[in-house]
C-alpha cells in the first residue's frame, strides 16, 4: 500500500507540475473498461499495424502465456495461411507487470480484401476481420490526436467507425496513462473495435513518455512495448520514428521527444527517407509529429519539441515538397495555409493541427488576436478528420467536429499535390 501512495504522490506531482494556465472546459470522465473474458488465452486488447507493401501486424495481450499464433484467411472459419512471432512483457515501477503481449506479423496479403483471423491459433474463440488498403486510387485516411479513455474518446471513435477508411493515423498521445499502466489496458479496450480491423499507425507524444527519475529512468517502456510500429522495415533504427506507404501515399511518422538536432540518427534517417521518395510512383507525401511547429493558440507555446523541431526540420520537409503535416498536443482544431519559415509559401505543406480526440484534459479554447493571415480556420473542439487522396494530383480534406455526439463536418479544403504543381518543381 506504501508503494501505491507513493506513485500517486509521484503522478499528482508530475501532474501539477504540467498543469497550464489556460481553462480548458468540457470535459467527460475517464472510461475503466474491463476484460471482457476470464479465459487467461482469450485475445484482449487487438489491434492491428502495417509491415511493407503486403503484410500486417496483429498485436494482442494475454493474461496467461500461449503461442503468438495468428491463422487467418479470406473466408470466415477457413484460415489457410498461418504465422507465429513474439511474446514479450514489462514491468513499471515494480508493482505492475503487462500481461502477455503478442506480436504476429502475417503476409503476403491481397490489398483491398477482407480478411478473417484468429489470434493464439484455430482454437480460439473469437474470430476478428480487417480489410487491406486498396492498390489504387481512392485512398482513405481517418486522423484524430490526443485520444485518450473518456466518454469523448468513445464519442470519436464511433464517428469514425461509421466513415469507411483505410488506414487511422494517431499523431501521439495516446491512452494519457501518465505512469498508471492499467489505463494502458482500458485504452487498448476501447479502441480494440475499430483497431482490430483497420491498421492503426502512430506516432509518440509527450504522454507516452512516462519517465520517473530514479525509480523507472528508461523513457516510453509501455509505448514501445503495446505499440509496435514498422520502424525496421523503413530503414530506422527506432520505434519513434519510421515512414510507411499506402499506395500512392508516402507517410512520415516523427518524433517530437527523440533527438530531432541535426546529426542524430532521426535526422540523418529522415534525409535518407526523403530522398528514397520517388513523387512520380508516390505523388503525396505527409508527415506527421506531436508537438506542433505552426499554432496559433495559447496552449504549449515556445516549447523547444515545436521551436526546435521546426528549426531543424521543416527545411527538409520544404525541400522534399512535403504536402501536409498533421500535429497533435494543441486540444484543438486549426488549419493553416501553405507555410513556410512563418510565412505563407505556395510551395510549403499545409500544416493541420488535430489534438482534439477526447482526452481528459479538455480543450484549449484561447486563441491568440488578432487571428495571423496564415491561420485559415481555428475552433477549440473535439473532432477527427477525414483526408482523401481522390487521385494523384487532388485530395480532399475535412474536420469533422463532435457537436452533442453528432459529427458535423466544420471544415473542409480540396488540396493539390505539390508534385502536380510544375512552379514548386527542385
Amino acid at each position: 500500500m506504501v508503494k501505491i501512495w507513493g506513485l500517486v504522490a509521484i503522478v499528482l506531482i508530475v501532474l501539477v507540475q504540467n498543469v497550464s494556465s489556460y481553462d480548458r472546459p468540457g470535459t467527460r470522465k475517464n472510461l475503466v473498461i474491463h476484460p471482457s473474458s476470464d479465459d487467461p488465452l482469450s485475445p484482449d486488447q487487438v489491434h492491428i499495424s502495417l509491415v511493407g507493401p503486403d503484410k500486417m501486424r496483429i498485436s494482442w495481450i494475454t493474461k496467461g502465456s500461449a503461442m503468438p499464433t495468428v491463422v487467418y484467411g479470406t473466408t470466415s472459419g477457413k484460415y489457410e495461411g498461418s504465422a507465429t512471432g513474439t511474446t514479450s512483457s514489462y514491468h513499471f515501477l515494480l508493482i505492475y507487470c503487462s500481461g502477455r503481449i503478442n506480436d504476429v506479423v502475417i503476409g503476403p496479403l491481397k490489398p483491398n480484401t477482407v480478411y478473417y483471423y484468429k489470434c493464439g491459433g484455430p482454437s480460439s474463440t473469437q474470430e476478428f476481420s480487417f480489410k487491406t488498403p486498396p492498390s489504387q486510387f481512392p485512398i482513405k485516411f481517418a486522423v484524430a490526436g490526443d485520444l485518450g479513455t473518456t466518454e469523448w474518446t468513445k464519442s470519436t471513435l464511433e464517428h469514425i467507425s461509421k466513415w469507411e477508411h483505410d488506414v487511422f493515423i494517431l499523431p501521439g498521445d495516446l491512452s494519457y496513462a501518465n505512469f498508471l499502466q492499467p489505463v494502458w489496458d482500458t485504452f487498448g479496450r476501447l479502441v480494440q473495435p475499430l483497431a482490430s480491423q483497420r491498421p492503426w499507425m502512430v506516432t509518440n507524444g509527450n504522454h507516452e513518455v512516462e519517465r520517473v527519475p530514479v525509480l523507472h529512468r528508461q523513457s516510453f517502456t509501455a509505448y514501445n512495448h503495446r505499440w509496435h510500429m514498422p520502424y525496421e522495415e523503413s530503414g530506422s533504427t527506432s520505434n519513434l520514428y519510421y515512414s510507411f506507404n499506402v499506395f500512392g501515399v508516402h507517410v512520415l511518422m516523427l518524433g517530437s521527444y527523440a533527438d530531432f538536432a541535426p546529426g542524430s540518427d532521426q535526422y540523418q534517417w529522415l534525409e535518407k527517407d526523403l530522398k528514397s521518395v520517388d513523387r512520380k510512383t508516390t505523388p503525396w507525401l505527409v508527415a506527421v509529429i506531436h508537438a506542433p511547429w505552426y499554432n496559433t493558440n495559447e496552449a504549449h507555446q515556445g516549447e523547444k519539441e515545436s521551436v526546435d523541431m521546426k528549426e531543424s526540420m521543416e527545411t527538409l520537409l520544404y525541400k522534399a515538397r512535403v504536402d501536409l503535416v498533421f500535429a497533435g498536443h494543441v486540444h484543438a482544431y486549426e488549419r493553416f495555409n501553405r507555410v513556410y519559415q512563418d510565412k505563407f509559401d505556395k510551395c510549403g505543406p499545409v500544416y493541420i493541427n488535430i489534438g482534439d480526440g477526447g482526452n481528459l484534459e479538455g480543450l484549449a479554447t484561447v486563441y491568440k488576436k488578432p487571428t495571423p493571415e496564415i491561420s485559415l480556420f481555428r475552433e477549440a473542439n473535439f473532432g477527427h478528420g477525414h483526408l482523401v487522396m481522390a487521385n494523384a494530383t487532388h485530395a480532399h480534406w475535412e474536420w469533422q467536429r463532435n457537436d452533442d455526439d453528432v459529427s458535423v463536418e466544420k471544415d473542409s479544403v480540396w488540396l493539390t499535390s505539390l508534385s502536380a504543381d510544375s512552379s514548386c518543381q527542385i
